[in-house]
């Protein structure tokens, strides 16, 4: 960065830092000009996101009502770390550093995926976590310098797994320590108690999401008696101390119409939820079911489901498969990436292969490892991006990735999805192209910046 850049940086920063006190601080009328200002001074690639807030504004659309509830209603302590750990640095300021990162030939991440355990104190059906010891975490020294690195390269939104997080010792003390960062921790909730929430509250950087599989009978069922009231529970004391949060959903053949029941988006929407991450049952892990993966058809209408309740809740419901035509499709490996207990590089949370270990690597150069690389050439798979997955949606490639890349499973396990159940994935992959082809060809126009990006 040459010196006019610095002092533009630093000009930009101080704009920015006296925009964030306003926020924090001001009437509807006054964010609404701020925003206009935000969409006047930020990357390009970030203008639709202004764009759209100002749009939603003006319009008093659903996400009005979610905007109010996250940059007026919401603790003091989350609405700072969110405007200026997420949207300032991340998105705006750290793009000096992404562009000169990616000018030096490195890929960077939106987010990095880092599950630190794979201890769980919840034996859920169909999870791919199961028996690990307190000796197979990462050691919270590693973790930092991943975060450490990341911050580098111009990324400031880091997302916790497992297992369980909150299992792991290790993860308050580093949402503390990386206080100039947001994190995302995908939890079951039953180990979060008062004393928790309230260390969420003052450390204002994190997001909790909270995994629910819709009523109470398929909750218990599927996590253990009385894990619905626990989670419900937390959900309580977040929103009594006006911390947003999400939820999380494995949509199985035999849940769909419950989690997406109207009476269920509603009630996470009084509950707190500003956001509803929709994630398909995915055949990976020991005891995989491919029975339990969701019919194209059902399929189809959680995605056209997820359009209609956007237009109606405060609620930002994403469907992971559903919305891949906004991010161009896969994302895997080039917007975001995952790291496993064992500090394996993985391109994906479902996909469990990697070339690299993070124990042996710097992040930079795990980022570039050959495998991401011939990932990211591939990417989109396949012309139409409701087809986005190398998994279920385009099987192909993953076997041929394995076949012409020099890469380890990194479960034991991941194998058998390319080459034992390869017939029934082939043919489930047919059945969902034959139904969102005539759906592509309905809406492929609004996604026409998104195909060869």
């Amino acid at each position: 960065m040459n010196n006019l850049e610095r002092i533009n940086q630093r000009a930009k920063k101080n704009i920015l830092t006296a925009i964030s006190k306003f926020i924090l601080n001001s009437s509807e009328e006054r964010i609404k000009k701020i925003i206009k200002l935000l969409e006047i001074i930020s990357p390009q690639k970030d203008k639709p996101f202004f764009e759209n807030m100002s749009k939603n504004f003006s319009e008093k659309s659903p996400y009005y009502n979610l905007y109010k509830k996250i940059l007026i209603n919401s603790n003091k302590n989350f609405r700072d770390k969110l405007i200026n750990n997420l949207l300032i640095n991340g998105a705006v300021l750290n793009q000096s550093k992404r562009n000169e990162a990616k000018k030096n030939g490195s890929s960077v991440p939106t987010v990095i995926l880092i599950s630190p355990t794979m201890r769980c104190n919840l034996k859920c059906f169909g999870c791919y976590a199961n028996n690990y010891s307190k000796k197979d975490d990462l050691d919270v020294e590693l973790v930092s310098r991943v975060i450490n690195e990341g911050k580098e390269l111009g990324v400031a939104f880091f997302t916790f797994l497992g297992g369980e997080p909150f299992i792991w010792d290790g993860l308050l003390d580093i949402l503390k320590k990386h206080s100039d960062v947001f994190f995302l921790v995908f939890t079951n909730g039953t180990l979060i108690n008062s004393e928790i929430v309230n260390q969420i509250a003052e450390l204002g950087n994190v997001l909790p999401i909270l995994s629910i599989e819709g009523t109470e009978q398929d909750t218990n069922n599927r996590r253990g008696n009385d894990v619905y009231k626990i989670v419900l529970n937390v959900m309580e004391m977040l929103k009594n101390k006006n911390l947003p949060f999400g939820y999380s959903i494995t949509v199985t053949r035999n849940n769909l119409e419950t989690v997406t029941d109207d009476d269920f988006f509603y009630m996470m929407a009084e509950m707190g939820a500003i956001i509803g991450w929709y994630f398909l049952y995915m055949p990976v892990g020991k005891d995989f079911d491919i029975s339990l993966m969701p019919t194209p058809q059902q399929r189809l209408y959680l995605k056209d489901k997820v359009v209609d309740i956007r237009k109606k809740l405060p609620l930002f419901v994403i469907d992971f498969w559903g919305d891949a035509p906004f991010v161009g499709g896969c994302i895997a490996a080039s917007r975001y990436i995952h790291i496993n207990h064992k500090g394996d590089v993985e391109p994906c949370i479902f996909s469990h292969f990697a070339e690299v270990n993070i124990k042996n690597i710097s992040l930079k150069d795990a980022l570039n490892c050959n495998y991401f690389k011939e990932i990211r050439k591939r990417q989109p798979y396949n012309e139409n991006l409701y087809l986005p997955c190398m998994i279920i949606d385009n099987p192909s490639v993953s076997r041929e990735l394995f076949k012409n890349c020099n890469i380890y499973s990194t479960d034991g396990n991941s194998e058998r999805v390319l080459f034992e159940i390869d017939k029934e994935l082939d043919n489930y992959a047919q059945n969902v192209k034959k139904l969102y082809d005539v759906e592509w060809e309905k809406e492929k126009d609004k996604f026409i910046d998104k195909i060869h990006k």
